[in-house]
């Protein structure tokens, strides 16, 4: 953590998942201070009370609101911006409410930190941006253009750097399928599955800590950041949390949801076309043309037809076993099943 040491590190949603994860990666570092903005006075309070660590500061505000953002980004290093509406159906229902959070709200962030002269932002994004089928991914999408176009424009040498970090399904972190399963299988309900057959990235919130960390040390201005995962069915899935917690529970398909889809690209293959296997990550620089659109009409890429996405059901597949072993990497399971001692904060379940 030497390029943390004696910083300031702000991360807008702080009282999320990612948030939480990130506190318990860096309070034991030489790092000075982190920030944690969000509207959310009662996660504060607790996050407060259970951590009692002068190190955190906890500044309430909300990035629609430009000057509650500059109040708490003054004196920062480097920024996480994680602060995000997430939930699909709720964004089905309000859209503009996610544009102005993950679109305006993102962009206040960036202005916000280039005014203040921050060397770092790291803006973190989802699988639903790439062809977007909903409101949710259609708001993160634009979001992630309107991150790399502010660090496009800001140019190599600019004091601020801004890049981008897109992840697929995090395992455990709030509203997430896996807690709800394992809710139903311990009150003997039913499973309830969309599509049996229906495909997910699986990462752990430790992966996506890694993958901001790699972004923030290797980023250049405009770029995006994507991490390699291996995918499982919802089948597998299910059937793996039956046999962790020994539950005969059954399995009922209810169908797929409002702007679900079968399976979650990564990167689409105009992004691949141009993406630099960085061996567990993929790099994705920004576009540099300018704005003559006579470029566009007479230059072209004819690999863009010949390449594939990559997505949930073309990548590595897990079978029942390393999704169990996948599994007892969180921590909620781990003291479900007597494996570790019951923890005094249920509020981060993954790890």
């Amino acid at each position: 953590m030497s390029s943390f040491k004696d910083k300031v590190l702000l991360i807008t949603g702080g009282t999320g998942s990612f948030g939480n994860a990130v506190l318990r990666r860096f309070l034991n570092t030489d790092i000075k201070e982190i920030r944690i903005f969000s509207r959310d006075e009662k996660k504060q309070d607790d996050m407060r009370h259970r951590l009692q660590n002068p190190k955190v500061k906890f500044y309430i505000g909300n990035v629609r609101d430009q000057r509650s953002i500059d109040n708490a980004m003054r004196g920062v290093d480097y920024v996480f911006s994680a602060a995000a509406l997430k939930q699909v159906p709720s964004c089905e229902f309000f859209p503009m409410e996610a544009v102005r959070t993950n679109v305006l709200g993102t962009e206040n962030v960036l202005e916000s930190a280039i005014k203040f002269g921050v060397k770092n932002v790291v803006v973190l994004s989802t699988d639903k941006a790439a062809y977007p089928i909903n409101a949710m991914g259609i708001s993160k999408a634009m979001m992630e253009k309107v991150a790399i176009a502010k660090g496009r424009s800001l140019g190599a040498d600019a004091t601020t750097t801004i890049c981008c970090t897109r992840y697929g399904n995090v395992m455990a972190s709030r509203g997430s399928v896996i807690p709800l399963w394992v809710d139903q299988i311990k009150s003997g309900q039913p499973i309830t599955i969309t599509d049996p057959h229906m495909t997910r990235f699986m990462m752990t919130l430790d992966d996506a800590v890694d993958l901001v960390l790699y972004a923030f040390e290797h980023g250049q201005n405009g770029d995006l950041f994507v991490q390699k995962a291996p995918a499982a069915t919802l089948e597998v899935l299910a059937q793996a949390l039956r046999e962790l917690y020994k539950a005969d529970t059954e399995v009922k398909v209810i169908g797929t949801r409002h702007g679900e889809k079968l399976y979650e690209t990564l990167v689409t293959r105009e992004e691949m076309v141009k993406s630099i296997d960085m061996g567990n990550y993929y790099r994705i620089p920004c576009d540099d043309r300018d704005l003559n659109y006579d470029k566009y009409f007479v230059e072209g890429n004819e690999d863009v037809s010949r390449i594939e996405d990559y997505h949930s059901h073309n990548t590595g597949r897990l079978d029942v076993e390393q999704m169990k072993q996948l599994l007892l990497k969180l921590r909620f399971i781990r003291e479900d099943l007597g494996l570790e001692e019951k923890h005094k904060s249920t509020e981060i379940i993954s790890e």
